[in-house]
């Protein structure tokens, strides 16, 4: 068990470490974007940040694998806003826009257009045709081969705007 004393003193380094995660993951400036100054957080057995909300909304997940994050909507929602497009963004077409918004996968034969920066395993949005945020998600595909194939799963979504 954290003692309290021990969780100000970690909480305070905590905000800082996160921000430049999200720093290098998402470029300059996403850390201050995505974390407020009133961000909290959940931390492991081994006192690692696991989990990091505002609010009840949890922004993002640290992956304990490689510390990377995953996104939640709301967070997914903050970078969505400050990245200009086309960062990080697979734009899908509207026939799909229900089933992903549910939390469906969205299938590369439904891209239209991605960020060629993209790789695969990348933390990416999913977009309609007018930069809507409709899920979030792990790209399983490159940019350029969510637009090069017609089969297949192009992003993993984790969570879609209708299952907050």
């Amino acid at each position: 068990m954290i003692s309290p004393e021990e969780l100000t003193s970690l909480s305070k380094g905590s905000l800082q470490r996160v921000r430049r995660i999200a720093d290098f993951q998402f470029g300059r400036g996403a850390g201050e974007a995505l974390f407020p100054d009133q961000v909290t957080f959940s931390y492991s057995n081994t006192k690692r940040v696991r989990y990091v909300s505002l609010a009840k909304d949890r922004l993002v997940t640290v992956r304990a694998n490689d510390g990377r994050f995953t996104l939640g909507y709301p967070g997914a929602s903050a970078l969505h806003a400050f990245l200009p497009a086309p960062a990080n963004r697979v734009v899908i077409m509207e026939d799909a826009v229900p089933f992903v918004a549910d939390g469906k996968n969205a299938m590369a034969k439904h891209v239209i257009s991605s960020d060629p920066n993209i790789h695969a395993e990348d933390e990416v949005f999913v977009v309609d045709e007018s930069d809507n945020l409709i899920a979030t998600g792990m790209a399983i595909l490159s940019g350029s081969e969510m637009i090069g194939f017609n089969y297949g799963t192009a992003v993993k979504v984790r969570q879609g705007r209708n299952k907050k």
